[in-house]
C-alpha cells in the first residue's frame, strides 16, 4: 500500500506531538523496570493564572477584605490552618494533608520582571528562564537530556494530555503525551496503521516520510508496552469521575507498575477568572481537591506516598483588587502546594505575602520559582540542577 507524504501527515490519531519521540519510545521498548521506592515527581499545572489570595487566604488582614469587598472569603468559611491563614472552602482534602503533615505551602512565588501574558509567562515557567530569555526547550526535557547520558536505563516523563507541553521538550529527549494507555493502545492497533507499516517500502519514500514510518513503528510497540504495564498493577481505588480524577488514577497505576518514569505532568483549568470567579474557582478546586485526595489516599494504601512528590503551579496569580465583573485580573506572585509523605518541612513554609507593600497593585515575589525547580531536581531526583537550569540556584528546605 503506497501512501504519499501529504496523506501521511494528514493522518489524525497518531500524527501528533507524541508521535515525534523515537528516542523516548526506543527506551520504553527496552522494558526498563525500576525497583519499588523509585522517587517520582508529579506536576499539576493550574492553567490560566489561579488566584492565590483566595486559595491561601489571609483571614485576619483587613486590607484583603478592603480590596475584595464582594470576592473576599470570610474567615468563617475558610478552612483555617493557623489563626492567620485559611484555605479555600473547597480544599478540604488539602487541609487534611496539612493536618497530617504532608502538605507544604510556599507563598509569594514568582520571578523578577513578571510578564502578565498567559502564553509568555507560561513559557517562562515551563522553560525555567528569566523573563528576558527565550528558549525552545523545557526544564523537564533538559532533565531528560542530562540525567542519563549514555546509560542503558534512561528515565522517562509522561504527560497525561493529547499535546506535549514545552516543559517536556528537550534537545535530544522528549516526554510522551497520552490521555490513557488503553486509548493509545486501541488507536495504535487500528488495522490501517498496521497495514501501512506492513506494506511500507523504504525505497519508495522520502527521508522525512521514512522517519515518520520508523517513529510510528516505535509508537505502536511502546503503546503495547505502556498498556501492558498499566494492567499489571491497576489502581483499584475509587476516583472521582472527572478528567483530573481519571488522569491521576492513570498516573497512580503507572507508578504502581514501576516503569522507569520519574516525572508525570497533568493540567487543570482554566483559572482565568476575570468574571464570575467565585463559581469558577469553586468548581475547579472541587475537582482538584477530590482528585488529589483520592490520589494521595491511593498512594498511602500502596506504600508509595513517601516517594512521590506532587506540586502545583500556575503561570501567575491575580491582582489584589477585585475588578468590576466579580473577578480578578492578571497579577504576579502566587502560592504553590507541595504534597508528599517525604517532606522534610511542612505547613506554611514562608510568610504570606504583604498586602501593604505592593508593586503597582500586585504582590511582590519573595521566592523564585527556579529555586523550587532546583530543589526538586537536586534533592528529589538527584539531578545536576545547575546544568539543567543553566545556573546555580538556592535550595529550599522542604526536602
Amino acid at each position: 500500500m503506497y501512501i504519499k507524504r501529504k496523506e501521511f501527515l494528514q493522518i489524525g490519531s497518531l500524527a501528533t506531538a507524541s508521535l515525534m519521540l523515537p528516542k523516548f519510545l526506543k527506551a520504553m521498548e527496552k522494558r526498563n523496570m525500576v525497583p519499588p521506592g523509585n522517587r517520582v515527581m508529579v506536576i499539576l499545572q493550574m492553567s490560566g493564572g489561579n488566584d492565590g489570595l483566595n486559595t491561601v487566604i489571609p483571614v485576619r488582614n483587613d486590607l484583603y477584605y478592603k480590596a475584595r469587598p464582594k470576592l473576599g472569603i470570610d474567615k468563617s468559611k475558610a478552612l483555617l490552618v493557623t489563626d492567620e491563614v485559611g484555605l479555600h472552602p473547597a480544599l478540604t482534602g488539602f487541609r487534611d494533608l496539612f493536618d497530617d503533615g504532608s502538605l507544604g505551602i510556599l507563598n509569594a512565588v514568582g520571578y523578577p520582571n513578571p510578564d502578565r501574558s498567559h502564553f509568555r509567562s507560561m513559557d517562562i515557567w515551563q522553560t525555567a528562564t528569566d523573563s528576558n530569555q527565550y528558549l525552545t526547550t523545557g526544564w523537564i526535557g533538559r532533565y531528560l537530556d542530562a540525567q542519563c547520558q549514555g546509560c542503558d536505563k534512561p528515565t522517562q516523563a509522561l504527560e497525561i494530555d493529547d499535546v506535549l507541553s514545552l516543559a517536556m521538550k528537550g534537545v535530544k529527549e522528549k516526554g510522551l503525551a497520552l490521555k490513557d494507555p488503553k486509548r493509545l493502545y486501541g488507536t495504535s492497533n487500528e488495522k490501517f496503521f498496521r497495514d501501512v507499516l506492513k506494506d511500507h517500502s523504504a525505497a519508495t519514500h522520502e527521508d522525512q516520510v521514512d522517519y515518520l514510518y520508523k517513529t510510528m513503528a516505535e509508537t505502536l510497540s511502546s503503546a503495547d508496552y505502556i498498556f501492558t504495564q498499566s494492567k499489571m498493577h491497576p489502581s483499584s481505588a475509587e476516583y472521582p469521575k472527572t478528567e483530573l480524577g481519571s488522569s491521576l488514577k492513570t498516573i497512580a497505576s503507572l507508578i504502581f507498575s514501576d516503569i522507569n518514569t520519574k516525572v508525570y505532568y497533568v493540567s487543570l483549568g482554566s483559572f482565568d477568572t476575570h468574571i464570575n470567579q467565585e463559581a469558577q474557582q469553586q468548581r475547579l478546586f472541587t475537582e482538584m481537591n477530590d482528585a488529589v485526595a483520592a490520589f494521595t489516599k491511593d498512594l498511602k494504601s500502596n506504600n508509595r506516598f513517601n516517594d512521590v512528590m506532587l506540586f502545583t503551579f500556575s503561570e501567575f496569580g491575580r491582582r489584589v483588587q477585585q475588578n468590576a465583573s466579580g473577578g480578578t485580573d492578571h497579577g504576579t506572585a502566587n502560592s504553590m502546594f507541595l504534597i508528599s509523605g517525604g517532606l522534610s518541612k511542612k505547613g506554611l513554609l514562608n510568610e504570606i505575602p504583604s498586602l501593604s507593600d505592593l508593586d503597582q497593585g500586585d504582590l511582590k515575589y519573595k521566592v523564585d520559582f527556579k529555586d523550587v525547580y532546583a530543589t526538586m531536581l537536586n534533592k528529589w531526583l538527584g539531578a545536576d540542577d545547575a546544568s539543567i537550569l543553566d545556573k546555580k540556584h538556592s535550595y529550599l528546605d522542604f526536602i
